[in-house]
């Protein structure tokens, strides 16, 4: 009985023993799963952590270059006709606000013509898959304002559907207005180059005529000198020849004051002078060739004299074009000279009874280089452009005023330090 009892208690300790050793087991496996799991886990967050630190690199790098490069980005859902804009560095602040999910059509509004055609134009083009890229420069007004700029936008397709057709569009912006400004200061310089090599064209061909004239007057008349006898009739000729000579002398200074004006070569040398003194000095030089036209020369003159400190020179030189002009083109009448004080500065002016300038001849390029307004009068063109250029080195300006039919005022007008 008792050898009985023991064998059953033997037994059921064995059978205690196994479901512990079962349930051990049990536990290492579900451990082992717990940790291999937990590994699992850890390795997928790792690459997730990976994935985004990469993709956070990326988009600083991303908005690092539109930021160098001053871009805007935006997007178009053909779906929808809308626009929108994302990240925008670009330049200024006075860009024209276009807020997100605007219709096409307002934002075509917006643009100026014929640039607004020209991008609806390349947004069709992409829309029908005829290209799959563009761009374009436009000029945009700013909204409320009356402001305006220069873009130009690159355009590119995003999305397409199962059959090909795009359905969004990506693009970047960009201010040009630098580009366009540089653009218009070129195109305005090789405007004046063209015109410039123009005017020397004429310049040249003119001169072997302006040239040949008073040569072939001074060797003719020399020629014949010999054999005239009447003295009253080799006066005359003397006359003729010593006019020619002083005419062709004249062609060739006024090449030579251009050439060292536009050198550089000349050194401006002010004086303290008297104006009305100065004034009286020019009309005594020009008294005979008024008297030969039958012209009256005078001043007008203030009973106060007033002092200039400039190059008395170079201003003479001004005033001494003034006076050929006004004597060359005046046939009745006469020419007077005179000053005006200002609170600044101190205008000379030399007025004429002559034949006028038609307005449309009036303005800055009447003193432009060969320019002339009668092409059948002798001269090259270049003495009214000394005049300017004089004037600019002694830091004044210079003008005109002048009514066709009634005669001209040529002033220079100089600092009155």
């Amino acid at each position: 009985m008792v050898q009985t009892l023991y064998c059953i208690a033997w037994h059921n300790l064995w059978r205690l023993d196994i479901l512990v050793w079962v349930a051990g087991v049990f536990l290492a496996l579900l451990a082992i799963g717990g940790l291999l799991w937990q590994n699992r886990q850890y390795r997928r967050l790792r690459r997730s952590l990976d994935v985004l630190s990469k993709l956070n690199l990326h988009t600083v790098e991303y908005d690092l270059v539109l930021k160098v490069m001053r871009l805007a980005i935006w997007h178009v859902d053909l779906r929808t006709n809308t626009l929108s804009f994302g990240t925008d560095y670009r330049e200024s602040t006075d860009n024209a606000v276009i807020p997100p999910n605007t219709s096409l059509e307002a934002f075509f509004q917006l643009v100026e013509e014929p640039y607004s055609t020209q991008l609806r134009e390349m947004l069709e083009d992409l829309r029908s898959g005829r290209v799959d890229n563009a761009h374009g420069q436009y000029r945009m007004r700013v909204p409320h304002t009356q402001r305006n700029y220069w873009g130009e936008s690159f355009f590119t397709v995003e999305h397409r559907d199962l059959n090909g057709r795009p359905l969004t569009l990506v693009g970047a912006s960009v201010r040009i207005d630098r580009q366009k400004a540089l653009e218009e200061q070129l195109i305005e310089a090789r405007n004046k180059a063209e015109e410039s090599d123009r005017l020397k064209s004429a310049f040249l061909a003119n001169m072997s005529h302006e040239i040949r004239t008073p040569l072939n007057a001074i060797v003719g008349f020399s020629d014949v000198l010999p054999s005239v006898q009447d003295e009253g009739e080799r006066q005359h000729l003397m006359d003729l020849i010593r006019e020619n000579n002083a005419h062709l002398l004249r062609l060739f200074d006024d090449m030579v004051n251009m050439s060292k004006l536009e050198a550089g070569e000349t050194v401006v040398r002010r004086e303290h002078f008297s104006v009305k003194q100065f004034i009286d000095d020019q009309l005594e030089r020009y008294e005979d060739k008024a008297l030969e036209k039958n012209l009256f020369l005078h001043s007008d003159v203030h009973t106060d004299d007033a002092t200039l400190y400039t190059d008395k020179h170079r201003l003479g030189e001004i005033l001494h074009q003034y006076l050929d002009n006004a004597l060359k083109f005046t046939t009745e009448g006469g020419v007077t000279i005179g000053y005006d004080i200002k609170a600044d500065s101190i205008r000379l002016w030399v007025r004429d009874t002559g034949i006028g300038i038609d307005e449309n001849h009036l303005g800055e390029h009447l003193f432009d280089r060969f320019v002339k307004i009668d092409e059948f009068v002798p001269g090259t063109g270049l003495g009214l452009s000394i005049c300017r250029r004089l004037a600019l080195s002694l830091d004044g300006k210079v003008g005109v005023e002048s009514q066709l039919g009634e005669g001209s005022c040529f002033w220079v007008e100089l600092p009155n330090r």
